[in-house]
Order: structure tokens, then C-alpha cells, then sequence
């Protein structure tokens, strides 16, 4: 009886908790007397309170965590409250950029060619790094941010005129009993998007390849391409795969199929996998880690990162999925 209440709790919402309480407590409140003179009576009666107490369920986080997804980005979002006169203004200012997006949409579509779009074996550059308004489309990220850590980064123009991703990975975690590992920095690419706020993607659908010219101090990155999909349960949906990079002066062009990413989760490998939809990307991102003692300082110089089309790679997905009767799944 007591776990089919607390299911229908959690599943009701908020004020059905605040009526199963205050109905728990009329209704034992003659019994409390007699209940109370047994060894272990009012025990039971405490413990039930105490499940159905709205302080302690917060139908709202496990419903999150259970059923749905509350915030896109995981409950560490950040609320702003303007008020109307600044949203306004706000928005009387950005008018010009939008038109100007509006502009441009119609241009490309009016002069572009689908014939010529691509050429096998030409890159084409998605993200460069010359100026400061390129550098401007990317979000820098690491534990500190969250008060999870002490790791610091930044994105900034090198010396010689390219974009550099550097900062200090520390693995020491606040002494607050609640945050057990620290140590990332990650860097992630707006969400592209049309005039006046619409949403869109990047249609790499007429690639296979994913071209990087960088140049690395020795470390390992993890390259993410996000492809957000529709529903709340798709909105973690990220591909991954390893970006090696060598010390020293030199350039390196590190050209990856995107048939080796894998599908991951909330930091999870999924164990249903398939092939990246290119033509639903969002975002690209990069990130390092301090697992394994790699703690210190780290840098990453990008020039570009573009697409290509390799006709020699014919390779569709690069792991292999097993099917399995169904009885034997889960047993």
C-alpha cells in the first residue's frame, strides 16, 4: 500500500502530496493516542509521514530524473530575470542583426548551387579562428563554472593569430560531500540558427570526413558533435570520439570518418549505437579531462575544423551491433 501511494505521489505532482499529507494526518490523529502506547506504534505512522513529507519527495526531481527532462541542459542552467522595458529594448536593438541574418538566408539560397556545393577531396571550412567574432561562437565551460572544482580555461587569439584553447585542469574537488570527481574544461559551438531565433542545423549529410588542422602539447581530446533531437530524451544525444594530438611546433590535420563516432549520453556509452545524423548537427565541442593524473596545464590551437567528402572512404558505421533474442536481454 505504501509503494503504490508514494508511485501515484511522485506521479500526481506537488499538491497531490500536500492533500495525501494532510489527509494522513486528520485521519491518524485519533489514532495517535492508542497507537502510541503500543512497543512500536507511531513508528510506522513517523516513517510514513516522512515519505510523503513535500520537502523531502520534490515530485519535480524525481520526475526529472525518472520520466522526463525538466532543462535542456541538465538542471545547470542559469535564469536571468529582465524585466519587460529591457526585453523590449533588448529586442529593438537586435532587429538589425536579424534582418541582416534574414538578408543572408535568401542570398545563399538564391545563388548557391547544389551541383557545385562540394567537391571530393576539398575541404570545406565550417569554424575558423581569425578574429575575435569567430571566436565569439563558442562557449567556454569547465567545474569551476558549477562550483564543482577549480579547473580554469579560456578560448583566446594566440600570438600568431590563431584560436587557442588553454588553461589548468586541477582534480581537487570542494569539501562539500556532494561533488566526487573534478577536473574538465570543455569548449562548445552556439547553436546555429536562422533569423529571428529560429533553430537549424548543419547539413554535413554530403561528408563522410571531419577535417581538424590543430596543434596539441601531447594530451588526448574528446571531440563531440551534439545532435539534439525533438524530444527530451534526445536532447543529451552526443557523439564522441578521441582527438590524438603530438607536442612540439608542428601542425598536424587530423582527418576523422564520422562513421568511428559512438553515441554517449550524459557521459554514458549507449548500448543501442548507429550512425551520426549529419543532418541534424548542432553543435561542435572539445573536451579535457584531469582523469588518470593528468592534472596541470593544457593547450589546443585550432586553425580550422571543416568537412570533407573522401571518396575512398566507404565505411558506413564502424561498429558492429549484435542482436539478441529476446530472452535473453535483461536476464
Amino acid at each position: 500500500m505504501f509503494s503504490l501511494r508514494h508511485r501515484l505521489t511522485v506521479v500526481l505532482g506537488w499538491k497531490s502530496v500536500e492533500r495525501q499529507f494532510h489527509a494522513l494526518s486528520m485521519s491518524r490523529a485519533t489514532s495517535v493516542t492508542a497507537s502510541s502506547a503500543l512497543p512500536n506504534g507511531g513508528i510506522e505512522d513517523r516513517l510514513l509521514v516522512r515519505q510523503l513529507e513535500p520537502n523531502l519527495i520534490r515530485p519535480g526531481v524525481l520526475a526529472s530524473g525518472l520520466f522526463w527532462e525538466r532543462h535542456r541542459k541538465g538542471g545547470y542552467q542559469t535564469e536571468q530575470r529582465v524585466s519587460t522595458k529591457e526585453l523590449i529594448v533588448n529586442g529593438l536593438k537586435e532587429l538589425r542583426t536579424e534582418f541582416a541574418l534574414f538578408q543572408q538566408e535568401w542570398k545563399e539560397k538564391l545563388e548557391s548551387d547544389p551541383l557545385v556545393v562540394f567537391r571530393p577531396g576539398e575541404i570545406d571550412v565550417v569554424f575558423g579562428f581569425e578574429s575575435q567574432t569567430d571566436l565569439d561562437q563558442w562557449v567556454v565551460t569547465t567545474d569551476r563554472d558549477h562550483g564543482q572544482g577549480f579547473s580554469e580555461a579560456a578560448l583566446e587569439r594566440s600570438p600568431s593569430g590563431y584560436g587557442l584553447f588553454h588553461g589548468t585542469l586541477e582534480s581537487r574537488v570542494p569539501k562539500d560531500g556532494r561533488i566526487k570527481r573534478a577536473g574538465y574544461a570543455n569548449i562548445k559551438s552556439l547553436r546555429v540558427r536562422k533569423s529571428f531565433k529560429r533553430e537549424a542545423f548543419y547539413d554535413w549529410s554530403q561528408y563522410n570526413t571531419l577535417v581538424l588542422k590543430v596543434r596539441g602539447d601531447g594530451r588526448s581530446y574528446l571531440i563531440n558533435l551534439t545532435a539534439e533531437g525533438y524530444y527530451d530524451i534526445l536532447w543529451n544525444d552526443i557523439y564522441h570520439y578521441v582527438l590524438y594530438t603530438r607536442g612540439g611546433p608542428h601542425w598536424q590535420v587530423a582527418k576523422i570518418p564520422f562513421s568511428k563516432f559512438f553515441l554517449a549520453s550524459k557521459g554514458r556509452v549507449q548500448d543501442q549505437q548507429g550512425p551520426v545524423p549529419l543532418n541534424r548537427i548542432t553543435n561542435v565541442g572539445f573536451s579535457v579531462g584531469s582523469r588518470g593524473g593528468h592534472e596541470g596545464s593544457f593547450r589546443l590551437e585550432f586553425d580550422f575544423i571543416g568537412v570533407e567528402f573522401d571518396p575512398s572512404h566507404q565505411e558506413e558505421f564502424a561498429y558492429e551491433m549484435y542482436r539478441q533474442p529476446k530472452y535473453i536481454v535483461a536476464t
